[in-house]
């Protein structure tokens, strides 16, 4: 029964997309057919919901569960866009994500600063100039100026992404992240060597994760153990060397070095 929601949604989405561009551009619509594609939607809302309660009550957590109405990627794309605009709100409030419980949090985004300012800079004035083009043609007009401002406020959700979630250690893991698409826990006894070491070129190969910030990486962990990487559109894959940038990547060596030999409490002792 999953897969009709999904047959449901493939088809309404194009269709609300016509219709929206078809009311925009005070095209006629018949009433009929508006009523038709919202009975369609609420079909597949309702179809949805019911597939989602059965998942749960098969004991699959909330997650797993909305993956079975609606495909993981879709999910995790939209997630991505609404992790942006929150890390945007985050970044206007100096709060960022994650950072407590005694946490060490050691910045990433210092050096790609600079081309994310000035990639949003150039969207703005393409903004400005493609609103001044299209002035006379007002649907088009708007259609364009919607798609400009969310290219400026996505590429500098980007960057607040990397500014509000930095890395984080504590005394049993190291969390690597990278925006709002990456987010890797590295269990602390799993790491076998951890050296700092500047990269500015990064080839590909299997086992291997770079993160990357501004085409460099200054750290890398080689793990006696494999952890499961996740990519954005969720493909799954086990890495034993990884590769990433800290802004002060010393300072969170030295952390790494002091956590990994400082010694385990007793089973009686409060943490």
């Amino acid at each position: 029964m999953k897969w009709l929601p999904r047959a449901l949604g493939y088809a309404v989405l194009p269709a609300e997309a016509v219709l929206a561009v078809c009311l925009v551009a005070e095209v006629p619509v018949p009433a009929l057919l508006l009523h038709a594609v919202e009975l369609v939607v609420a079909v597949a809302l309702l179809l949805g919901a019911l597939v989602y309660r059965r998942a749960r009550r098969d004991g699959l957590p909330p997650r797993e569960a909305l993956y079975e109405v609606v495909p993981e990627p879709v999910v995790r794309l939209a997630g991505h866009e609404l992790g942006l605009m929150v890390s945007l709100v985050r970044w206007a409030g100096r709060r960022r994500h994650g950072v407590h419980g005694g946490a060490e949090a050691f910045g990433h985004a210092r050096d790609q600063a600079a081309l994310m300012y000035g990639f949003a800079f150039v969207c703005a004035v393409e903004a400005v100039g493609m609103s001044w083009l299209l002035w006379d043609v007002p649907v088009v007009h708007e259609v364009f100026l919607l798609l400009d401002v969310y290219t400026v406020l996505f590429v500098l959700g980007v960057h607040a992404a990397s500014v509000t979630r930095p890395h984080l250690l504590d005394g049993r893991v190291l969390r690597l992240r990278q925006g709002c698409h990456v987010d890797l826990a590295v269990p602390l006894g799993s790491i076998a060597t951890v050296r700092h070491q500047s990269l500015f070129t990064h080839g590909k190969a299997d086992g291997e994760l770079n993160l990357k910030v501004g085409g460099q990486t200054s750290l890398v962990l080689e793990l006696a153990e494999p952890v499961e990487a996740v990519g954005l559109l969720g493909k799954r894959r086990p890495v034993r060397v990884v590769r990433f940038h800290a802004d002060e990547p010393r300072a969170l060596y030295a952390a790494l070095r002091r956590a990994r030999t400082a010694p385990s409490p007793a089973p009686d002792t409060a943490v």
